[in-house]
């Protein structure tokens, strides 16, 4: 049974799959890190007006889509905000590996509400948890989510996870650990530089070292479940110069 915390998404993945198996038929269904919705709903519209092909997208965070998949979803296309789920779906012989491709990167920063007059220096046992008082520190699940896994390992890195690990919020996708702090429930989150870009409710305090956590790479694939050509035409366009001007206006970084 999996834990509560993934609910919420595999039930919006499992929506998507279940109520659309027409539509799948005709238009590109595609799974996708929840960090990923307004870059990628703007490249899906972008080719939809060049091409009259639709993408119905499902966001969840990457842990729950990989096991959606593994669990039979009809997705087409996957990507992931980690390596390590890619390479789940991969291992389970879900993906075709000739599709694969790293397609973005990505920072961890530390966000407090737009309204905080917090000012905190990233370095060496800074003092997050004097910072964080009686509240708690919003973040994804650190144990399954990407965003929470390279949170957790920047911490350790630092040498402050000890004092923090008790004062979490932990949120089934970085985009719940966002709406945390936006709506001043936490006084401090860790997120997406894009997802704090995409929200006027926070402001950004700090940006986590690169050397702080593993590389934030999205890796893209189609799934062995398709042999849709407008599929590889999607995931093809993703890449393409077309794309990369609204990947990077919404903060990813290209990885060529």
């Amino acid at each position: 049974m999996y834990p509560r915390r993934y609910i919420g998404g595999l039930l919006a993945a499992a929506w998507v799959a279940l109520a659309m198996p027409a539509a799948a038929q005709t238009n590109v269904l595609v799974f996708a890190a929840t960090s990923m919705k307004e870059a990628l709903d703007g490249v899906a519209a972008q080719w939809q007006r060049e091409t009259g092909k639709k993408a119905v997208i499902s966001y969840a965070a990457s842990s729950a889509l990989a096991r959606q998949i593994e669990q039979g979803a009809p997705a087409q296309i996957f990507i992931s905000a980690d390596l390590d789920w890619m390479d789940y779906v991969e291992n389970k012989k879900l993906i075709k590996p000739a599709t694969r491709t790293n397609l973005l990167g990505n920072r961890i920063v530390l966000i407090a509400p737009k309204s905080s007059a917090a000012t905190i220096k990233i370095e060496p046992n800074f003092p997050l948890a004097t910072a964080l008082g009686s509240g708690r520190l919003a973040l994804a699940d650190v144990n399954a989510v990407p965003a929470g896994k390279y949170g957790k390992a920047a911490l350790e890195k630092l040498g402050v996870w000890n004092s923090v690990q008790d004062k979490m919020a932990q949120a089934e996708n970085v985009r719940a650990a966002l709406l945390l702090v936006s709506r001043g429930e936490a006084p401090l989150g860790i997120v997406y530089q894009t997802d704090a870009t995409a929200d006027p409710g926070v402001k950004i305090v700090g940006t986590f070292p690169e050397e702080t956590h593993p590389p934030i790479v999205y890796p893209a694939a189609l799934t062995t479940s398709t042999n849709d050509p407008d599929a590889e035409a999607l995931l093809a366009y993703m890449s393409s110069p077309k794309a990369r001007p609204l990947l990077a206006a919404q903060g990813f970084v290209i990885l060529d």
